[in-house]
C-alpha cells in the first residue's frame, strides 16, 4: 500500500518520453499509428506556457492529461505532488489504477514512446541521474572522462558530466554542467551551438571554465551501450567504424573499435562477478561435466527432484535458469555426456518443457559437441525413469524439428509432447553470416511455445551451453522486449548480456557473437517496420472500400 504523499522512485523508466517540440494532434498521430495500449509521452502545454500535458494510448484512443506547473511543484490539477515532471511520470507509471479518465476508464502508463536522441554520439546517455553519473566515471577514475545526459529537473535541457583531478569525500569530483537548449545549445555565455556534438567538440578542444573559474577538460568519452531500438541501424553503423587514435609516441595508430570496445568492457565487468560453483566442482559431479571449467552458478542452477539426499551429487546437472524480469525464464544447459542423458530427460519432465532448442550438430569438425540423447526415427528408448519415443521427423531450412513423445515408464502420468528444434546452419567458427535464418527458427520455436498453455521453460542448449546459447538466448529476449514495448523502446545489449552471464557464467563468448546479436534485432527492426507500414496500406485500402 502507498500511502498520500509518499513517491517512490522506479527504476528505469526512461526520460525519453519527454518530446519538447510536438502537438496534441502531434502526439496522437504518433501514439496512434506507432504505439500500443499503455504507450505515453510527455510534451509543452500549447496552451498554458509552463505546463505541459500527458498524452496515452487508451485502447484505440489517445487522451490528454494537464500537468500543472506552479513553480514549486508538478501535479494533475489536485491530488499528489511532485518535485520534478519525471517523478510524476515514474509514479504514476508504478501505480497502475490509479489515473481515471472522466468516465472512470482506467488510463495505464506502460510503455514510454520515446523521442529521437537528440544526437547518436555514443557519450549520450539520456535518462541517467546525477548520482549514477558520478559513479559510472568515478569506477573508470580517469579525469577527463565525460558523458552527456539528461536534465531531470529541467526535462529538454541536458547535463555535461566529467571527472575532475579534484579529491571530494566520496573520490575525484565530478563536474555537472547544464546545457541549455533553445533554438541552440548553450552552457551560458555568448557561445552558442547548432548541435550537441558540436557543443562538445567545442569545449574538448579548449575545456569549459566553471563559475568557479576552475577549468574542467574532456578528454575521453564515456560510451553507452543503450540505444533506441528503432535507431539501431545508426548504432552498428557507427560501432563497426574503425577508429584512429594517437599513439603515446604520436603517431596514428589504428585500433579495433566499436563493438570489440562494448565487448571487452563485458569481459572486464564480468571478471568482478564472483559466484560459488562448488555443486559443479564435487568430485562426484566431475564426470558430469563436458567442459571442467564450465559450471553452472549455484544459486541458478536447476537441481533434480529425484536426487537421493543420501548420495551427493544426485541432484546435480550442469544447467541454470536464465531470465530477466517478468519475461520467460529458459533453461541454459550443456550439450548431453552419455553419463547425463537420463538427468537431462529428468529435468525435461519436472520442469514441464515441451520445446527443446539444440544448436549443434553432435559432431563438428571430428569433435563430439553432444549425445544424440533421442531415438532413431519411429523407436522408442528408456532413459532412467522415462521412455522417449519418436513421433516424425523432418528436415526445414536451416534446422531439423523431432516430434517425440516422452512417459514415465511407470505410467503414473499421461504422455507429454516433445518438440526438439535442431539449429544445424551455425558454422563450426564464428556465426551465421546472416541473422535471417536464426530470427526465422526463433519465430517457429516461439510459436511452438506458444501452443502449449501450461508450457515450462524452454531448453536452449549447444555443447558448452554459454556461446550460441546464450547468443540465442539474449537475441530471443531482445527480440520479446521490442515485441511488447514496441520499436520505440529502449534497449542495452551490453546490460542484457551482462544480466544474463550473473545467471549463467560466459553467456555469448565472443565478439563475432556480441556484434550478431545486434545484426540479428536491427533485422527484426526492419521487418517490424515493413509490417507497420504495411498495416497502414491495408487500412487505408479497407477506408477506401467503405
Amino acid at each position: 500500500t502507498i500511502k498520500h504523499g509518499t513517491h517512490i522512485r522506479y527504476v528505469g523508466v526512461s526520460e525519453k518520453w519527454f518530446h519538447r517540440d510536438i502537438s496534441g494532434i502531434d502526439a496522437e498521430t504518433l501514439l496512434k499509428n506507432r504505439g500500443i495500449h499503455g504507450s505515453f509521452l510527455a510534451r509543452p502545454s500549447k496552451k498554458n506556457a509552463g505546463d505541459f500535458s500527458l498524452s496515452v494510448r487508451v485502447g484505440e484512443i489517445v487522451t490528454h492529461i494537464r500537468i500543472q506547473n506552479t513553480g514549486d511543484y508538478y501535479d494533475l490539477y489536485g491530488g499528489e505532488k511532485f518535485a520534478t515532471l519525471s517523478e510524476l511520470v515514474e509514479y504514476y507509471t508504478g501505480n497502475h489504477g490509479v489515473l481515471q479518465d472522466r468516465d472512470g476508464t482506467l488510463i495505464e502508463l506502460k510503455y514510454p514512446f520515446n523521442s529521437s536522441d537528440p544526437t547518436t554520439e555514443r557519450w549520450y546517455h539520456g535518462h541517467l541521474s546525477g548520482p549514477s553519473a558520478e559513479k559510472l566515471l568515478r569506477e573508470r577514475d580517469e579525469p577527463g572522462t565525460f558523458l552527456v545526459r539528461e536534465s531531470l529537473s529541467n526535462p529538454g535541457d541536458f547535463v555535461l558530466s566529467a571527472l575532475t583531478d579534484e579529491m571530494a569525500n566520496s573520490g575525484k569530483r565530478v563536474s555537472h554542467i547544464k546545457i541549455m537548449c533553445g533554438v541552440s545549445y548553450t552552457v551560458g555565455g555568448k557561445e552558442a551551438f547548432e548541435s550537441l556534438a558540436d557543443l562538445v567538440e567545442n569545449f574538448k578542444r579548449k575545456g569549459i571554465e566553471e563559475v568557479s573559474g576552475t577549468k574542467v577538460y574532456l578528454k575521453q568519452p564515456y560510451f553507452s551501450t543503450r540505444v533506441n531500438a528503432a535507431n539501431i541501424e545508426s548504432r552498428v553503423k557507427l560501432l563497426d567504424q574503425t577508429a584512429e587514435h594517437q599513439n603515446e609516441e604520436g603517431g596514428d595508430k589504428k585500433i579495433k573499435a566499436g563493438f570489440w570496445e562494448e565487448f571487452d568492457a563485458l569481459q572486464k565487468s564480468e571478471s568482478k562477478v564472483k559466484k560459488s560453483r562448488d555443486e559443479g566442482m564435487r568430485p562426484e559431479n566431475k564426470s558430469k561435466n563436458r567442459y571442467k571449467n564450465i559450471l553452472p552458478f549455484d544459486d541458478t542452477r536447476v537441481i533434480l527432484q529425484t536426487g537421493d539426499p543420501n548420495v551427493v551429487g544426485s541432484d546435480y546437472i550442469n544447467a541454470n535458469y536464465v531470465k530477466i524480469g517478468p519475461q520467460k525464464v529458459y533453461i541454459a544447459c550443456q550439450g548431453c555426456l552419455a553419463t547425463t542423458v537420463n538427468d537431462f530427460w529428468q529435468m525435461v519432465w519436472q520442469e514441464e518443457t515441451h520445446v527443446i532448442v539444440m544448436t549443434t550438430r553432435e559432431v563438428e569438425k571430428g569433435r563430439n559437441k553432444c549425445v544424440p540423447y533421442w531415438p532413431d526415427p519411429g523407436a522408442s528408448k528408456e532413459f532412467g525413469r522415462y521412455v522417449v519415443m519418436s513421433l516424425s521427423e523432418r528436415d526445414a531450412t536451416d534446422y531439423k524439428v523431432r516430434v517425440m513423445e516422452l512417459a514415465p515408464l511407470d505410467q503414473s502420468e499421461a504422455p507429454r509432447e516433445i518438440w526438439h528444434y535442431q539449429y544445424l546452419s551455425w558454422p563450426d567458427h564464428g556465426v551465421p553470416q546472416e541473422p535471417g535464418g536464426v530470427l526465422s527458427f526463433l519465430t517457429q520455436v516461439n510459436n511452438k511455445q506458444m501452443e502449449f498453455a501450461s508450457a515450462g521453460p524452454m531448453i536452449i542448449h549447444c555443447s558448452a551451453g554459454i556461446g550460441r546459447t546464450g547468443t540465442i538466448v539474449v537475441i530471443d529476449m531482445l527480440i520479446e522486449t521490442i515485441d511488447t514495448k514496441g520499436v520505440e523502446c529502449d534497449i542495452d545489449i551490453q546490460k542484457c548480456i551482462l544480466m544474463v552471464r550473473e545467471q549463467r557464467s560466459g553467456m555469448v563468448q565472443t565478439e563475432a557473437q556480441y556484434r550478431f546479436i545486434y545484426l540479428a534485432v536491427q533485422q527484426h527492426i526492419e521487418s517490424e517496420k515493413v509490417k507497420q507500414v504495411a498495416c497502414k496500406v491495408r487500412g487505408m485500402e479497407e477506408l477506401w472500400k467503405r
